[in-house]
């Protein structure tokens, strides 16, 4: 069965696609013993992971690093690598090159936000045996075109506007198709439309699957927390109390202790 049968067969059954986001090797290694079907190495790195303000200034070498670093991790997971901004609107030959990096780093299959210029990009990629996911709604690397991180579909044009998108998405070969940031009504309507998952980002309960960036989900992004997020742990806190716990350890002078210092050779004690 193909990915795309396959993507489809979840979503006919109503079984719940679970994707989550991971950056690096050690994350991705737990990633690897959960439930999650999927894990997306996206631009948001770019700010959860590298401090930047937006994704913008992300470029796929990036991008291909962080898939090495979580294909080691994650050898059992479905793996979606997110093309970063501008890497495919500068000519065709040069977008399939950075699609072609983006696999042999370990990619499965590929994120790519917008539709309208990547018709000819996604029918290509599905020609060519290349698992392609649409990202609308919310398009973050098209935040200035956009007027900020604002949720979409929230007047009726928008909305249809966003389901045309869609069903264009189905038609040239996606797998499935991230949304971000809209109504749930929206969502809903979007599933609705289309014979592939929709993932939703913010996207309402009634669609065919749920994303999350794992730092935002876990705690450890203390500066933003999305309104869509929810947050499973306090992961900042921990780490806190765990660091700060060492520190007192050591002015304690309790740590390291026996257990946890190297005993010297036989011979050692013998010349003592």
């Amino acid at each position: 069965m193909s990915v795309l049968e396959d993507f489809k067969k979840l979503k006919a059954e109503g079984t719940k696609i679970v994707v989550v986001t991971s950056h690096e090797y050690w994350s991705a290694k737990i990633l690897n013993d959960t439930d999650v079907n999927g894990i997306l190495i996206g631009d948001d790195l770019n700010m959860v992971v590298h401090g930047h303000e937006d994704t913008l200034s992300c470029d796929v070498e990036t991008i291909a690093m962080h898939t090495r670093a979580v294909k080691k991790g994650a050898k059992d997971k479905f793996l979606i690598a997110g093309m970063p901004f501008m890497s495919n609107r500068k000519g065709f030959k040069e977008a399939m090159d950075n699609v072609e990096i983006l696999i042999k780093a370990g990619a499965n299959a590929l994120k790519i936000e917008g539709v309208d210029g990547n018709e000819e990009l996604y029918a290509h990629l599905s020609q060519s045996g290349i698992p392609a996911i649409g990202h609308i709604g919310l398009t973050p690397s098209h935040h200035n075109a956009i007027g900020g991180f604002k949720a979409q579909g929230k007047t009726k044009e928008s909305e249809l506007s966003i389901i045309e998108e869609a069903k264009k998405l189905d038609k040239l070969g996606c797998i499935a198709i991230v949304l971000e940031a809209v109504p749930q009504h929206v969502g809903a309507a979007v599933s609705a439309a289309v014979s592939i998952p929709v993932v939703g980002v913010g996207a309402g309960l009634d669609v065919d699957g749920q994303a999350l960036v794992l730092p935002d989900m876990l705690g450890f992004s203390t500066d933003f927390k999305p309104k869509f997020v929810r947050t499973y742990m306090n992961g900042a806190d921990l780490i806190k109390e765990a660091v700060n716990q060492f520190a007192a350890d050591v002015h304690a002078k309790t740590f390291p202790s026996e257990k946890e210092t190297y005993a010297p050779a036989k011979e050692q004690l013998l010349k003592k």
